[in-house]
C-alpha cells in the first residue's frame, strides 16, 4: 500500500549527492519527485548518530533516491540538504509504504 495520491500535493527537486571534487560538492541531474512536504522543525539523528535539527520532512514513494547531503529544492524555492533517508515498509501490514526524507 502506498500513500494515497491525493495526499502527494507537492513536488521537490532532488539532486543526488555524488561526492566532493576539487571545486566542491558534485550533484547529479535534477529529478522532480512527487511527495508530501511537512515543514516542521524537530530533532533527528544524522547517519553518524549526532543530534541535528530537521526543518522539513518529505514523504515520497518507495524507491525514491535521496542519499545524505543531496541537494533538495522545496516548493517554496528554498534549497536545503538531505540529513538522511528512511525506508518505511509495513511488511505487508495495511500501512502506507514510503520513503521519509529528513531535510536540514
Amino acid at each position: 500500500m502506498l500513500i494515497p495520491r491525493y495526499l502527494m500535493r507537492h513536488q521537490i527537486t532532488v539532486e543526488e549527492y555524488l561526492g566532493d571534487s576539487s571545486k566542491g560538492p558534485r550533484y547529479g541531474t535534477p529529478v522532480t519527485v512527487r511527495c508530501f512536504v511537512d515543514e516542521q522543525t524537530r530533532g533527528v539523528r544524522n547517519p553518524a548518530g549526532e543530534q541535528v535539527t530537521s526543518t522539513s520532512t518529505a514523504y515520497a514513494d518507495p524507491g525514491t533516491k535521496a542519499p545524505p547531503l543531496s541537494r533538495v529544492t522545496l516548493p517554496s524555492g528554498r534549497t536545503t540538504k538531505v540529513i538522511q533517508t528512511k525506508n518505511r515498509d509495513g511488511g505487508g501490514l495495511p500501512t502506507p509504504d514510503h520513503v521519509e526524507i529528513q531535510l536540514e
